[in-house]
């Protein structure tokens, strides 16, 4: 079954690493953060709210529509003055006119169907020349095959179900882009990324990880046995013993009120 956001239980599973530094770095070439205002919407447990908040903005505002994740999220955060959180929802933030310099949607469209309500409602909570960062994986990211870096690869190649489902709920880069220009945003740029998820120090570390199902919505759709069985599955491919960087790539959208 899905991954509940509102379950206690699920406090932590999205505030339990630290954002890489490469990814940072990779928005501090495209979007000046220095002194800037920032909302971060759909910010779970405030992964990227602290390394906005760490990298010279102004302040920043942590935004999710579960309480649970925002508990988990401020105790992420827990004395970082220049971070805040809000419950909202992306389509409804109830937030004031113009108030942002920047605004982050990161891993959040694929989980909104009226992508046209999501942007627009993001345009009017910025400021006129405000920055819209969208970071998401399109269909052609989900469907790289499986590696030693690329584990998520193996995911769908042992359950094909996975990608459908995950195909289905994803947005192409046009579509993206359609949705941004008829919102009254202008494109400035859009390119591939690869993050840098996790570094673990062998397959066993992995395994438990995957397990825990720990920051992973899709592994929420497979039973316990069929979770198993995918570690399993995983654990044949790799070299056991050695560390592994488990990264995925995404798509990045920057665009400009």
């Amino acid at each position: 079954m899905p991954i509940d956001f509102h379950d206690h239980n699920n406090q932590s599973t999205y505030a339990s690493r630290e954002a890489e530094a490469s990814w940072i770095q990779t928005i501090e070439r495209n979007v000046r953060l220095q002194g800037k205002r920032v909302l971060d919407i759909g910010c779970g447990g405030g992964i990227y709210t602290k390394a906005l908040a760490l990298s010279g903005a102004a302040d920043v505002t942590g935004m999710d529509f579960s309480a649970e994740m925002l508990n988990g999220a401020a105790e992420n955060c827990r004395d970082i003055p220049n971070i805040s959180f809000a419950q909202g929802n992306a389509l409804d933030t109830g937030l004031k006119d113009g108030q942002y310099d920047i605004v982050l949607e990161r891993a959040l469209i694929h989980h909104i169907r009226d992508l046209s309500a999501c942007f627009q409602e993001a345009y009017r909570v910025m400021k006129p020349g405000g920055k819209f960062i969208i970071q998401d994986r399109t269909p052609e990211d989900c469907s790289l095959e499986g590696s030693s870096s690329h584990i998520r690869g193996y995911f769908f190649e042992k359950y094909p179900k996975l990608l459908q489902q995950e195909i289905q709920r994803r947005y192409s880069g046009i579509e993206v882009i359609d949705a941004l220009r008829q919102t009254g945003f202008s494109l400035t740029a859009e390119f591939s990324y690869w993050e840098t998820r996790r570094r673990y120090e062998d397959f066993e570390q992995l395994g438990l990880d995957l397990l825990g199902r720990t920051g992973r919505s899709l592994l929420f759709e497979l039973t316990d046995n069929e979770l198993s069985e995918l570690v399993n599955f995983i654990g044949q491919r790799l070299v056991i013993g050695q560390p592994i960087q488990e990264q995925d790539r995404w798509t990045v959208w920057i665009a400009e009120k």
